[in-house]
């Protein structure tokens, strides 16, 4: 009944165009990054019951009883529990269902990772209509958890492979819509709540329901768009053997995942995937305030610390750090994508130590600039602290592919997500409970946020001496030319020689215009979220 669904129905014929690959992937990342605009629904959920004010619960009432209580408010603390949720069951779904997806094929992968992901929004939408927040937390976090685990990886083997030449480029591209999916979903789910809302609703459940129709139909025509190559295909012109003898850091075998996971090599990059990210992490979650603290007054011109302030100027510099949240976000994305593709070109082990060295240079120089009122300096380095963050997502799984080979790449790179992981619990804890021993033991806001950038300067420091010992995998790591070809019997590989029929093989597949409709599906909606954050962020340059 679901043959089509079937990798080997999925396997490309003569002439498909590879460029067509980058927009489906996109279509699945942009709506699963919606993950990082969930923020956005807090303050409305926050007074689902109250509608205009909160509805504050008895303080006598325990945990488990908020649960399932229908009288009263959530508070933002339980909801923020969802970012928690998410991003733990990304993680441990990727390195659990890994090894699957590389035999399931991305197609099917990105259909199951739809209905987790928007099954898991109507089962939250169900949980706001009947204010139970358990049902939030499974619906979204746990459930569509694990469809953004699935969705974040079944991209990444399948493009490796129709870019050999160019890992860091493809990956860049899709780990892009990522970080974008925000920027699109945040403003589209505030348009929809005040469409919704009624003196009786704020306007959520029911767009959480819009929502999970329209995110439906995207990544389901991302998953169906998704070809795999051939065995043995590669672009027209491009020497495998060649590439391979001219980088010692790029192999042309085959490690298994079963394998990989043991080595010294997997270990050294999980490190540095988890001290990169941690150190950016944290960041991002404190940015909106580190700035108005560390500044205060000074941002619009007013020589007064941030507890001086008037209720109506800390409205004005909230502003202000609301373009610099944006700001932000446009150089994580577009770091995404620029740095995976210098990668490309200078190595992802060069890639790494650059973003390592730059990064302690930065961080160290931060609590200076800020002491001595360099806004400009400040906020510079941050973009750049951003970017490099959005960076290290992008590069990682070409630097997997060159280090372990690109048969399991995908469920490789899954494992190491777990990294990720750790990093969501680590970066945050680092920089919130620093802040409040600093400021509970006196130090002012301005100066609570120094001790915290040497720390993270020198988890850079760790993250660099890691990379550093990274060095190809031992001889006795890579696959047999038999254990080879029995995961690639596991994985429905055909040889490129191999005649394929079906859709794929169609001659409109490799139409210009083909390509240019695909493009502009997921392009022209990003484009529209880039304008939108580029909006906020032109007060901050007013």
């Amino acid at each position: 009944m679901f043959d089509f669904l079937a990798k080997e129905k999925t396997i490309a014929g003569t002439g498909f165009n590879r460029w067509l690959v980058p927009p489906a992937a996109l279509a699945i990342h942009l709506c699963i990054g919606m993950a990082y605009g969930f923020s956005v629904f807090w303050l409305p959920l926050s007074k689902a019951i109250g509608i205009k004010d909160p509805m504050v619960c008895a303080k006598e009432m325990s945990f488990f009883a908020e649960l399932f209580a229908t009288t009263c408010d959530w508070k933002i603390s339980m909801l923020g529990w969802m970012y928690t949720l998410f991003f733990v069951f990304l993680g441990s779904s990727a390195a659990v269902f890994g090894g699957w997806l590389e035999h399931a094929g991305p197609r099917k992968a990105g259909v199951v990772s739809a209905l987790c992901w928007c099954g898991g929004l109507v089962i939250s939408a169900l949980g706001i209509y009947t204010h139970q927040i358990w049902l939030m937390w499974l619906g979204s976090g746990v459930i569509g958890g694990i469809g953004l685990g699935l969705g974040y990886i079944s991209p990444v083997s399948t493009l490796i492979k129709w870019f050999p030449d160019r890992r860091g480029m493809a990956t860049g591209m899709a780990i892009m819509g990522f970080g974008g999916g925000a920027m699109i979903g945040a403003p589209l789910a505030d348009m929809l709540m005040k469409f919704y809302a009624t003196p009786m609703s704020v306007g959520v459940w029911e767009t959480f329901l819009t929502l999970a129709a329209i995110y439906f139909v995207f990544m389901l025509g991302g998953a169906f768009a998704y070809r795999v190559p051939p065995s043995g295909w590669k672009p027209a012109g491009w020497n495998a053997a060649k590439s391979q003898t001219s980088n010692v850091m790029i192999t042309n075998r085959h490690v298994h995942l079963s394998v990989a996971s043991t080595t010294r090599t997997f270990w050294l990059l999980w490190a540095v995937l988890m001290l990169n990210v941690s150190a950016g992490i944290g960041i991002i979650g404190m940015a909106s305030p580190l700035l108005q603290e560390v500044f205060g007054g000074r941002l619009i011109g007013v020589a007064l610390s941030f507890n001086e302030l008037s209720g109506t100027q800390k409205g004005q510099i909230a502003a202000i750090a609301a373009g610099f949240t944006g700001l932000l976000s446009l150089f994580n994305i577009g770091g995404r994508f620029f740095w995976a593709s210098l990668s490309d070109y200078i190595g992802r082990k060069s890639t790494y130590l650059l973003f390592f060295a730059l990064g302690f240079v930065l961080y160290a120089s931060i609590p200076s600039a800020a002491h001595a009122g360099l806004l400009g300096l400040f906020v510079l380095a941050f973009c750049l602290i951003l970017s490099m963050y959005g960076g290290g997502f992008a590069t990682i799984p070409a630097y997997l592919a060159d280090m372990f080979g690109t048969q399991m790449v995908g469920a490789i790179h899954g494992r190491l997500l777990t990294a990720w992981a750790t990093a969501g619990v680590l970066g945050p804890v680092l920089v919130n409970y620093i802040r409040e021993y600093q400021i509970a033991n006196g130090v002012p806001k301005a100066q609570a946020y120094d001790v915290t950038m040497y720390i993270l300067s020198g988890m850079l420091v760790l993250g660099f001496l890691c990379n550093l010992m990274v060095r190809p995998v031992a001889e006795k790591d890579f696959m047999t030319e038999a254990e080879l070809a029995v995961e690639r019997r596991l994985a429905h590989d055909r040889a490129v020689a191999v005649s394929v029929g079906g859709a794929s093989a169609n001659s409109d597949v490799n139409s210009p215009v083909m390509v240019g409709l695909a493009w502009a599906a997921v392009g022209i909606p990003l484009a529209v979220g880039v304008g939108i954050t580029l909006q906020k962020a032109a007060i901050f340059f007013k």
